[in-house]
């Protein structure tokens, strides 16, 4: 963990709340802010109400809707017309098709020519019982897939949402999926982005979040011109956007479109089985074959070599091996159910015991998804109270505003008492969000005694520099402080530098307070259980190497992490053949990966002879989940 300041005194962590008690805690909390809250925000909300539209809007030449009026009915329909809804085309499955696919196979084929000689032979004990077996491996096998089909159809239906769009010269609020190219919509704070599009709104500032895409937790800054996609959401700032792609026109519907068209595998058991059954298959046309010629010559009846191509046919071929597989399989499939685990394919449950590496992406899967603060650094003579309460008045005091950051703050004051106490006693006068520019959030503020303070929080270097603008900062102050920026930044941890000028005195510079997303509670226990079980583990992610190597050391797992340029896609790798592929074998992950960078790797690591595994949860990790024998 981090490194703690002499100064600071040690603090007993509280016992960890769980998620819904701590979003309970954040919004108690913030009412009881918002109770006590000078009149600037409310004044600012109160505009933000009575004029939604007021922005200012990049030349018009660059754009082919007027923002200030957006699109008419009758362009509305013509654009649907031709661009369609904003919705992916979802392939309809041919369920008889798919039934009958449950009797393709070489001991099915067997079992198949069985009944059709049984039936031939009138022996209709023998045909019922084949074909029993045959119905029953089809019908749970059936059965158990639509079943988890239809759980997944449900989940999608959740996704859906609305968007705010100007219409007629008015914002209207409609259907995320009537949004049409060329829209003007309407971005605020905890928005949805229902298409892709890009940002018309003149010297405008967004933070968004598009973990869903990246799989990075920490919200990406856009300005005018930014493009922005479907699924992200707006963290922090309001702006226009104009549509520039809808449905599988979008960054998720073009991903989307070339998992569907990527092929997939049979998968390793469907491939084992289907190999018995061959070699099975062949040696009982070689034993049929010296029985017919040894009949032909000893002329035996036809109607007895009949008779004994079906008995050799029925006791050389397991015919009660799929049904007894599929059967198996099925109440693995109900007791992973029970675990709350959805079972898409009965195959994935002997492949997923076979694996041998699983490739892991890190935001949501190994972490919480959540930032949350390490123990801070305080310079000498500064409490880690007083910087908590510095940096958390210097958030926003509107739920719709707070972002990761405010929100693990406001989790963190459970563990600074005193902080939390003091917290709701002072009143905020002036709020200036997040500024691009400085790099800060400033906050003028007045305590229960009337004296009035300037708190700031931001980036370190910047935070440091309006202190030495103030006055010149002791050299080992300095020093200290500088160690512990590069220290904490390579480490992985996004530091926020914590500064406060009371009164009419001088700028105080108070502390660094360090923070990345956390291992989940149960992820190193859950690593370790796989590492005993012979099952290596390989992290890739879209974040930075630092910040990789950090949650590695947490986990337990290997650090030798690379950034995903030593891979060489269009030709930046210094490695080929043989050497890449030992490379990849031997290493524990890659940071700063893109889709193919992770679909490069398992496909390198299936061509080792490997079983691997991948698990993910966003549109970037796609290409990888179908590429893997296993996929969660």
């Amino acid at each position: 963990m981090s490194d703690v300041a002499a100064t600071q005194p040690t603090k007993e962590k509280a016992p960890l709340a769980n998620d819904d008690d701590e979003e309970e805690d954040i919004d108690q909390l913030v009412m009881e802010l918002q109770s006590n809250h000078g009149a600037a925000e409310g004044a600012e909300e109160e505009e933000d109400e009575e004029d939604d539209v007021s922005f200012k809007e990049v030349p018009q030449e660059l754009l082919q809707t007027d923002p200030s009026s957006g699109l008419t009915d009758a362009e509305v329909t013509k654009r649907r017309k031709k661009y369609g809804l904003n919705q992916m085309a979802e392939e309809k499955e041919n369920m008889i098709l798919k039934f009958c696919m449950f009797f393709i196979g070489p001991i099915q084929f067997v079992m198949e020519a069985a009944a059709v000689l049984a039936a031939g032979l009138e022996d209709w004990v023998d045909f019922g019982v084949i074909c029993a077996l045959l119905l029953l491996n089809a019908f749970v096998g059936f059965i158990q897939e639509y079943q988890a089909g239809s759980i997944v159809e449900e989940l999608k239906k959740t996704l859906a949402n609305s968007a705010i769009v100007i219409r007629n010269g008015a914002p209207v609020e409609v259907p995320a999926n009537e949004v049409v190219p060329g829209d003007i919509l309407q971005l605020e704070d905890g928005v949805v982005i229902p298409a892709d599009g890009r940002l018309v709104s003149e010297e405008c500032f967004l933070q968004v979040d598009q973990s869903a895409i990246t799989g990075e937790s920490l919200a990406v800054d856009k300005h005018s011109g930014d493009p922005t996609f479907s699924s992200s959401t707006v963290k922090r700032g309001e702006a226009l956007m104009i549509v520039t792609a809808t449905g599988d026109s979008t960054f998720v519907g073009r991903a989307a479109a070339l998992v569907n068209k990527a092929s997939g595998g049979s998968g390793h058991f469907t491939e084992v089985l289907n190999g018995i059954g061959t070699i099975l298959l062949v040696l009982v046309i070689v034993t049929l074959l010296v029985v017919w010629t040894a009949g032909f010559y000893r002329t035996v009846k036809i109607v007895r070599l009949l008779r004994y191509t079906l008995a050799i046919t029925i006791v050389g071929v397991p015919v009660g091996l799929p049904a007894v597989v599929t059967t198996t399989m099925a109440v693995g499939a109900a007791y992973l159910a029970k675990k709350q685990a959805i079972v898409q394919k009965l195959s994935a449950i002997e492949s997923l015991a076979g694996v041998e590496i699983l490739c892991s992406d890190k935001t949501g899967t190994l972490t919480k998804n959540k930032l949350s603060l390490h123990e801070p650094y305080t310079v000498a003579g500064v409490e880690a109270d007083d910087l908590m309460l510095t940096a958390c008045l210097a958030a926003s005091r509107k739920k719709k505003g707070l972002d990761a950051i405010d929100k693990a703050f406001l989790k963190s004051l459970i563990s600074y008492p005193r902080a939390r106490a003091a917290l709701p006693k002072y009143k905020v006068l002036e709020f200036q969000p997040f500024d691009p520019v400085s790099k800060k959030v400033t906050a003028f503020v007045e305590s229960p005694d009337g004296e009035r303070s300037i708190c700031v929080k931001g980036a370190p270097l910047f935070v440091l520099k309006t202190v030495q603008e103030d006055h010149p900062i002791p050299e080992e102050i300095l020093e200290a402080y500088e160690n512990k920026v590069a220290d904490f930044a390579s480490r992985g941890f996004r530091s926020l530098g914590v500064a406060r000028k009371i009164g009419d005195g001088h700028w105080e510079i108070l502390g660094i307070m360090p923070c990345m997303d956390p291992p989940r509670d149960d992820t190193a226990k859950t690593v370790n259980e796989a590492r005993v079980l012979g099952l290596r583990v390989k992290m890739l992610t879209g974040d930075a190497v630092g910040i990789a190597k950090e949650t590695c050391r947490q986990l337990g797992l290997g650090t030798n992490i690379y950034d995903a340029e030593r891979l060489g896609l269009g030709g930046g790798g210094d490695m080929v053949g043989s050497e890449l592929y030992d490379f990849v074998e031997n290493a524990d992950g890659f940071a700063e990966v893109f889709p193919q960078h992770k679909y490069n790797v398992v496909e390198i690591l299936q061509q080792r002879g490997y079983l691997v595994a991948m698990t993910g949860d966003g549109v970037n990790d796609a290409p990888s989940l179908k590429k893997a024998d296993t996929d969660f």
